[in-house]
């Protein structure tokens, strides 16, 4: 086959790959309608939420088995454990992310974007925790045991230290917890 040939042959098929791509950016995209919902299932739905009510504390300990078990990470803010050995969780959390992410090194960023990679918002879609564990907030934040997020504090690439509030819930008080092994 002659260059001319080999020529023509990769112009068409460029030209069918810009074709293809074009026409699923220009497709018509589907919009869903939401159903209505009747003002009785709203009338019911605010019978049981009474004004008086307190909110519900969200218990950021793990009763009975763990959803990371099976995975890295188990035990991280067991009933039985302690935020020491919540902490050497998260470390061991962020060495298997270390191994399965070559030439990585520790997912860097705050609280919440290193807790989006460590659940699978990444380039492989790969999650060491499950995004809907109970030591995550509403606000997709890594929490220790009192509920306050865990501070991050990235030593080098490869190293990062781990801090946890204490009962205290303040940062840098005598209670805290901090963990910071050498690398790997």
């Amino acid at each position: 086959m002659n260059a001319r040939k080999r020529r023509l042959i990769q112009l068409c098929g460029g030209l069918m790959v810009m074709g293809v791509v074009a026409l699923w950016l220009l497709a018509p995209v589907a919009l869903v309608e939401s159903p209505e919902v009747e003002s009785t299932e709203l009338e019911s739905v605010a019978a049981l939420v009474q004004p008086g009510d307190p909110p519900k504390p969200k218990s950021f300990v793990v009763e009975g088995p763990d959803p990371i078990v099976d995975r890295v990470g188990a035990g991280l803010n067991a009933a039985n454990g302690s935020a020491q050995r919540d902490l050497m969780a998260l470390h061991d959390v962020l060495a298997a992310w270390r191994s399965n992410a070559p030439g990585q090194g520790n997912p860097a960023g705050t609280n919440r974007e290193i807790t989006a990679v460590l659940t699978g918002l990444n380039i492989w879609d790969f999650a060491i925790i499950p995004p809907d564990h109970p030591a995550i907030n509403e606000r997709g934040e890594l929490c220790d045991r009192w509920g306050t997020p865990v501070f991050f504090h990235q030593l080098s690439r490869e190293r990062m230290e781990l801090r946890s509030c204490g009962p205290d819930r303040e940062r840098f008080t005598d209670d805290d917890v901090v963990v910071s092994p050498g690398a790997p």
